[in-house]
């Protein structure tokens, strides 16, 4: 018994998962009982079925791992529901079960694994062709290795919880909750691991800076409510124009950013420039239905740059110089469209 205390305290101590601690444990059942086959089940009873999870054969028996059987069908179920740990006589027990028969068990003992919750998560179990004494060691046994399994099962589920929580809230710290969109923070990260692997790709970063023209004013005509809607609408808009490489990005209130890596150099940089800037240009322009309202929309400001590598290795810096030649498109639309009303002016008939 002290030795297999003392195993037991090793493997408690090490085990980092459930089939780490199981196994031990498992061939320790084994020495104990002195049962041909001990193994550890999963149970779905939503799907009414029963997994075995790891196993220990050391005779003819053989009860496979992944072997998946009808949970009602089992011996395990039958075995719970009576409050019965152990038979040495499983023919006279439950003679109606057809695997027992098959695989000919005639000593069986189960112990329900339980989560701290009390919920059954599934089953230590050992079986053996040969009818095996009942002993009071062997029992506390099972029990405490059912327990530890559960305690193990329950800790790796806290934990998996635990990821999955930190892992939600590090996507809402990186998202505009607006749009979906990844928002301020997220883009400058990205944005500093893309100049530093243009630099070390010898690509540029093409950054495209986006200013909603004339914002204000459908927020001043149509409330907040319709504003917000026409900015998520945007934002969907330059999803559907996203390449695989590109990342879009809600800057905040009415501006934007498309980053992305760009092999290009001199005459065929400038291309991919003005290309980008016609896609995202168009994606903004025309018709928007939103609740309660439609909108005829000329288009967003569009300035893109090519970030050389090595240029810039902050963000910041690098997403400034995008900045100012957003403006001066900004500029350049404003002026036109200046002319284009003077234009009109002169050339209308008086009355």
């Amino acid at each position: 018994m002290s030795e297999i205390l003392e195993q037991l305290s090793e493997s408690v101590s090490v085990a980092r998962s459930v089939e780490e601690l199981t196994r031990p444990l498992l061939e320790m059942l084994e020495a104990v009982t002195g049962l041909e086959s001990t193994y550890l089940t999963s149970i779905d009873e939503a799907r009414g079925v029963q997994h075995v999870l790891y196993a220990r054969n050391t005779s003819a028996m053989q009860i496979p791992e992944g072997l998946v059987v009808p949970w009602n069908d089992t011996l395990c179920k039958r075995a719970l529901e009576e409050g019965r740990t152990f038979t040495d006589d499983v023919p006279a027990c439950w003679g109606d079960s057809g695997a027992a028969r098959d695989l000919g068990i005639r000593t069986y003992v189960s112990k329900p694994v339980r989560m701290g919750d009390g919920a059954l998560y599934g089953t230590l179990c050992a079986a053996s062709t040969h009818a095996r004494p009942r002993t009071p060691e062997a029992e506390r046994i099972l029990t405490l290795f059912a327990y530890l399994i559960g305690q193990q099962v329950e800790r790796e589920r806290l934990i998996q919880k635990l990821l999955s929580a930190n892992e939600q809230l590090a996507t809402a710290a990186a998202t505009d909750p607006l749009t979906g969109l990844p928002n301020r923070r997220a883009l400058m990260e990205a944005l500093e691991r893309m100049l530093a692997q243009g630099l070390r790709r010898k690509m540029g970063v093409q950054i495209a800076f986006i200013d909603l023209d004339g914002f204000k004013a459908i927020n001043d005509t149509h409330g907040h409510a319709v504003g917000d809607q026409f900015l998520v609408a945007i934002a969907q808009r330059l999803r559907g124009v996203l390449r695989a490489e590109d990342l879009a990005a809600r800057l905040g209130g009415d501006e934007f950013v498309v980053i992305s890596l760009s092999a290009h150099a001199g005459d065929a940089a400038q291309s991919a420039q003005d290309m980008l800037s016609q896609r995202i240009t168009q994606a903004t322009q025309g018709h928007f239905v939103l609740p309660g309202v439609a909108l005829d929309y000329a288009g967003a400001s569009v300035g893109v740059t090519t970030i050389a590598p090595g240029q810039y290795h902050r963000a910041e810096d690098a997403l400034r110089t995008a900045d100012q030649t957003m403006y001066q498109v900004k500029h350049a639309r404003r002026q036109a469209l200046d002319a284009l009303a003077q234009a009109r002016s002169g050339t209308a008939p008086h009355g």
